[in-house]
């Protein structure tokens, strides 16, 4: 753990982690300078489970370098992946809660490196500044606009254009135009059978949307061509691609 801020790579380079996080976007200045004073620098090694379902909320986790996927496990205890999120992306929601506990588990993929700062800091900070209250509707407007996009693709029967969805997603969300994910993981985040998705795969592929660059690599590069298609699929009289 080092609470030093002359270790924080964001600090060296004259910026900090919040300039790339939805949630502190509307904060003055000094109150960031305030959150960033008491902030906690976490290394984590691939499969460490960094929070725990219905473990109490203490801190907004801003990833700093890693991928961390955010999932649930259900009644017979299959494993249901809500996002995977990576570098420059935090994991606060629950946060406002009136008993704030996760309601999510989230393990990291691969090496992680955080930043933890105080959700009581937060919550006094944002109790003191009024003016903040229209940005945090805003931004939880779009959050929820965003779960529900999710649901809609989840309510796509057609494994192709479910899919496809998802790769335009990732796509938008990936730092180095590669999207790394393990068939499982993807299989997990649309609820779909891994044989289902390497079919899928395999199909879009073959139509030119996509390449495999690596193992648990993908590579949108058609991303027009994949919008067309998945427009196009979400009409009740269109098919899948053809196999």
């Amino acid at each position: 753990m080092e609470r030093n801020r002359e270790h924080c790579p964001y600090e060296k380079e004259g910026t900090t982690c919040m300039d790339k996080i939805r949630l502190f976007r509307g904060l003055p200045e000094a109150s960031r300078e305030k959150l960033m004073d008491g902030v906690i620098h976490r290394s984590y090694a691939a499969g460490r489970v960094l929070i725990e379902e219905e473990e109490k909320v203490r801190y907004i986790l801003v990833i700093r370098r890693g991928r961390v996927k955010i999932c649930r496990s259900d009644a017979e205890g299959e494993e249901h992946i809500l996002d995977i999120l990576h570098d420059g992306q935090a994991i606060w929601h629950d946060l406002f809660l009136k008993e704030p506990v996760y309601h999510y588990s989230a393990v990291c993929l691969t090496d992680v490196d955080a930043c933890l700062f105080s959700r009581e800091e937060f919550m006094r900070i944002i109790t003191g500044e009024p003016e903040m209250a229209l940005g945090l509707i805003a931004m939880l407007s779009t959050e929820l606009t965003e779960e529900k996009e999710k649901v809609m693709l989840l309510s796509i029967r057609d494994p192709d254009t479910r899919l496809a969805g998802f790769l335009l997603d990732r796509d938008e969300k990936c730092l180095n135009g590669h999207i790394s994910m393990k068939l499982s993981d993807i299989a997990a985040s649309i609820s779909l059978r891994q044989e289902t998705v390497s079919r899928s795969l395999s199909r879009l592929q073959k139509a030119g949307y996509l390449s495999r660059t690596g193992r648990g690599e993908l590579k949108v590069i058609d991303r027009q061509g994949l919008l067309d298609f998945f427009r196009r699929a979400e009409q009740p009289d269109k098919k899948s691609i053809e196999t």
